[in-house]
């Protein structure tokens, strides 16, 4: 049996023009030998009836509260609603079809409600019904926990729920349909000439979905990364092939124009505040436990660390800054605040080992008069630190000087 998976998000469900796109990319599937699995999204986005911020919002309206719990289980609606509305659009098109849950298509998880991570999936009876339908319709973003209770995977659930089960199933591979042509090599909105690349590696677009783009969740690529399932990023609206995503020696002819590329791609992560604290003699021994610790102690998340004997540097979101900056106080220390910052990252698999890339940051970033706050890297990624209101010129030029727009 050949088992493609296609997930379809909020945008590609959203209006009939836009599920009558859904439709063609499953008719042409099934007339190449596929046996589907397709898994849905909520409809739309916030403000449409159905979807996630909505449901969120209906309650919220309201004046009221829910618990974890019933939260998710109440979430856990938008996907069952897509799923037999697609299910009903393709009775009308004479494809059969069954709509099964993330419980029922073998999801187990954990118990952390709203957030839930995947344990176990038994798709015993996925298979089943690729035997009896045309297409398994399968809700996106749920699962259940050992109690039965229903479960939801957070942001991005859906990339995970469609991998996972591509996992599972042995599937060929799995497509994300989503409203942009592919993955690109920078913010369309910010980099105008922004290019769609045809093939990235896993690695890359990890970083990539790590660094603020949003094209794919960074969950789901890891456990495509570990299955060794190829995903390609397509548009529901057009018939490109969009961007594969696989390890180099999976692009075959174009493997040596893969592994020359230096620099793949720029993103970024706007609203981040810097935080500095220096050492004294009377803290010095203990003052990176002291801050770490405190932070983790209080959900804090931190990013874009550095150490040494002098202190440390790191940064947090705009909405734990108020909240971060209390608790160093109450420990009698003193930070040095810097609000209003971004972070870019240049990401590429041949960054490592390559001698004048920061050289090559540092002059574009130089000429538009744009300085670094602070610097990091990784074997794929260069981090540096600017105030946000030269974040979009630091992308441009970024963009500009590697050539990514050729």
């Amino acid at each position: 049996m050949r088992i493609l998976v296609q997930k379809f998000g909020g945008t590609s469900l959203s209006t009939p023009e836009a599920r009558d796109y859904v439709i063609s990319h499953i008719r042409r599937e099934l007339s190449n030998g596929f046996r589907l699995v397709v898994v849905v999204s909520a409809m739309g986005r916030k403000g449409d009836p159905y979807a996630t911020d909505t449901l969120l919002d209906l309650i919220a309206g309201g004046g009221g509260s829910l618990e974890p719990r019933e939260q998710d289980l109440l979430l856990a609606c938008g996907e069952m609603i897509s799923a037999s509305m697609l299910s009903s659009l393709l009775n009308r098109e004479s494809i059969s079809s069954v709509v099964l849950t993330g419980a029922q298509a073998g999801f187990r998880t954990d118990s952390h409600y709203g957030n839930a991570r995947i344990l176990d999936i038994v798709p015993t009876r996925v298979l089943e019904q690729l035997e009896q339908k045309d297409v398994v319709i399968v809700t996106g973003f749920q699962g259940q926990n050992q109690i039965g209770d229903f479960t939801t995977l957070g942001r991005g659930g859906s990339d995970t729920s469609a991998t996972a089960l591509g996992a599972a199933l042995h599937a060929e591979m799995v497509d994300i349909y989503t409203d942009v042509n592919g993955i690109l090599t920078a913010d369309p909105r910010i980099v105008e000439d922004a290019r769609q690349l045809d093939y990235v590696s896993y690695a890359e677009i990890c970083n990539m979905a790590h660094q603020g783009a949003k094209v794919i969740h960074p969950r789901a690529v890891e456990i495509a990364m570990q299955s060794g399932i190829p995903v390609r990023v397509r548009s529901t609206f057009s018939e490109s092939e969009g961007t594969l995503v696989a390890n180099p020696e999976g692009f075959k002819d174009v493997q040596l124009g893969i592994l020359d590329r230096y620099v793949t791609g720029i993103a970024y992560v706007a609203n981040v505040t810097q935080i500095k604290v220096d050492a004294t003699d009377n803290n010095k021994e203990h003052l990176q436990l002291q801050v770490f610790k405190a932070m983790a102690e209080n959900a804090i998340s931190v990013d874009f660390i550095n150490v040494t004997p002098s202190g440390v540097v790191y940064t947090v979101f705009d909405y734990d800054s108020d909240k971060a900056i209390e608790v160093l106080q109450q420990l009698e220390l003193k930070p040095n605040v810097l609000t209003g910052c971004a972070k870019v990252s240049v990401i590429g698999g041949g960054i490592n080992g390559v001698p004048g890339i920061m050289a090559k940051i540092v002059e574009a970033l130089a000429e538009q008069n744009i300085q670094i706050l602070q610097s990091a890297d990784s074997n794929t990624t260069i981090w540096v630190l600017v105030n946000k209101d030269d974040m979009a010129a630091a992308l441009r030029a970024l963009h500009t000087k590697f050539e990514l727009g050729r």
